[in-house]
């Protein structure tokens, strides 16, 4: 029960360089941080597209955000493309955005759904912001007072110039980085705890409290520790990822674009130097072979390089942590890149250390309930993606047909039907997805509410529909005035390094 002085980092990459940076600048003096790696491991370094609360780490981290587009070649993401997951030919969005206005204890999609009844024209996501700025290619700050008006959004970015990025703004700040290959991981014959770990070169690395970095293999928390997985594919049965980059479009997309195929999905991912390209698929449907030339025969511009494949187990370690050791990253566990989490459950992992961060000692109650938290979060997440894959109405392929089958999650199940028969939104505490996620990706997959909340009688119809018209053009408005994605890009990232 010593006083936690010093963290030791195993592994680079963007998890490990966004552990040193937020843990430095947040805690501070109060601790030595070092961070081990090894410029002959290589990084997964696939995840490119994130999501709105990456802002928060950015503005904690005092980063300038024209400064880091430049520096991670990023470019603005306003929502997810969703194409060929209901059925074939068919495409929504999850934007960032929430569409129509809020009202008090009635959402605006239940005034939506009533004038859709009646023979409202336009769909739900008319009436998004995100939306309309993401099919006419454009965006800017709007600083507006009326909150119908915020744009949210987040960054593609190419990932290994993020985990530079994140290197030398940790470093500045005192972070101490160790090149070298671990050989021994040496611990207490008591306690189990870690207490140093050897290099191949006879160096030895001492730390009180150890942060797991290291990727699928699990150096410290699985090869060591013994924690154990729980293993979800039978819920997420795609075990396989291709990634490959190409030539950049002329016109860059303010979104992502995930493409459905018959057993899997393609990611489409602009950056302003290149795009990012990826195929994750079920392996017991496509042979590896099968799913490089569907991914390479699928891109819209010229691969600058070969598909590097990724096998992966969808699932979670039983603890993120255990004894003195937090896995974080790829070594916590996985789940697939569809709603681009990723990097933020990197981001969330520090974040939750920092809150529970020992300092006299490590305590059951402490890692109790960051393990509490971790999976509570783990299988929210889980359940959102199964969401995507379980409501479709594919019949071209077994895949689509099996997904249909799947025994889901009670938590799962009552949120389909409760939306189903009522349009009601069942989200649950600290549910990383808001009630407009839930609903646009719901309403995408094709369900459709049965009923609406009677406060969206209120209204007469022809009041009804002026509303309706109203907050539509209230949307519309700013769109024409908006510059090009590739404009405000352009123009934004040339701003001297001081600005903001």
């Amino acid at each position: 029960m010593n006083q936690v002085k010093k963290v030791v980092i195993v592994g680079g990459g963007t998890a490990g360089w966004m552990s040193a940076a937020l843990l430095k600048k947040v805690i501070g003096p109060v601790i030595d941080i070092e961070l081990v790696e090894s410029e002959q491991i290589g990084t997964v370094g696939v995840g490119e597209a994130t999501i709105p609360p990456i802002q928060n780490v950015n503005a904690v981290l005092g980063i300038n955000e024209a400064e880091f587009l430049k520096e991670t070649q990023g470019t603005i993401k306003l929502a997810i493309k969703f194409e060929n997951w209901r059925t074939q030919g068919e495409s929504y969005y999850h934007t960032f955005g929430a569409a129509g206005k809020s009202f008090a204890f009635c959402h605006f999609h239940h005034f939506w759904r009533r004038a859709n009844m009646l023979g409202e024209p336009y769909s739900f996501w008319e009436y998004d912001l995100n939306y309309l700025c993401a099919e006419a290619g454009k965006f800017a700050k709007i600083n507006a007072k009326d909150p119908i008006l915020d744009l949210d959004y987040a960054y593609h970015f190419d990932a290994s110039l993020y985990g530079q990025y994140l290197r030398k703004l940790s470093e500045k700040m005192g972070v101490v980085r160790t090149e070298g290959l671990i050989d021994k991981v040496k611990q207490d014959e008591t306690s189990g705890f870690i207490t140093a770990l050897k290099l191949k070169d006879g160096r030895e690395i001492t730390g009180d409290l150890f942060i797991d970095c290291s990727g699928f293999k699990g150096l410290l928390t699985q090869q060591t520790l013994g924690t154990g997985y729980d293993d979800w594919s039978h819920l997420l049965p795609c075990d396989r990822a291709l990634a490959v980059p190409s030539e950049r479009f002329e016109n860059t997309l303010p979104y992502t674009r995930s493409i459905a195929h018959k057993a899997g999905w393609q990611w489409r991912i602009p950056l302003q130097h290149r795009n990012g390209n990826g195929l994750v698929y079920c392996s017991r449907y496509y042979s590896d072979d099968e799913a490089a030339d569907l991914l390479l025969s699928n891109l819209e511009s010229k691969a600058t390089g070969d598909p590097s494949l990724i096998h992966f187990r969808t699932g979670r370690r039983r603890k993120q942590w255990n004894k003195n050791v937090v896995a974080v990253g790829l070594a916590s566990g996985f789940l697939e890149p569809l709603e681009s989490t990723s990097i933020h459950l990197i981001q969330t992992a520090i974040v939750r250390l920092i809150h529970l961060f020992p300092h006299h000692g490590i305590y059951q109650s402490n890692i109790k309930e960051y393990n509490k938290l971790s999976k509570l979060e783990f299988e929210q997440i889980r359940d959102f993606l199964v969401l995507h894959y379980h409501v479709n109405e594919r019949q071209d392929s077994q895949f689509w047909k099996d997904m249909q089958q799947l025994e889901i999650p009670d938590s799962l199940q009552q949120k389909i039907q409760l939306f189903r028969e009522s349009g009601a939104l069942l989200r649950d505490q600290n549910d990383l997805f808001s009630e407009s996620s839930w609903l646009q990706v719901m309403m995408g997959q094709g369900i459709t509410p049965k009923d609406y909340h009677p406060i969206a009688e209120q209204p007469s119809e022809a009041a009804l529909k002026d509303m309706l018209a109203s907050i539509r053009k209230v949307k519309l408005d700013p769109i024409a005035k908006l510059p090009t994605h590739d404009a405000f890009l352009q123009q934004y990232c040339a701003k001297p390094n001081n600005s903001k």
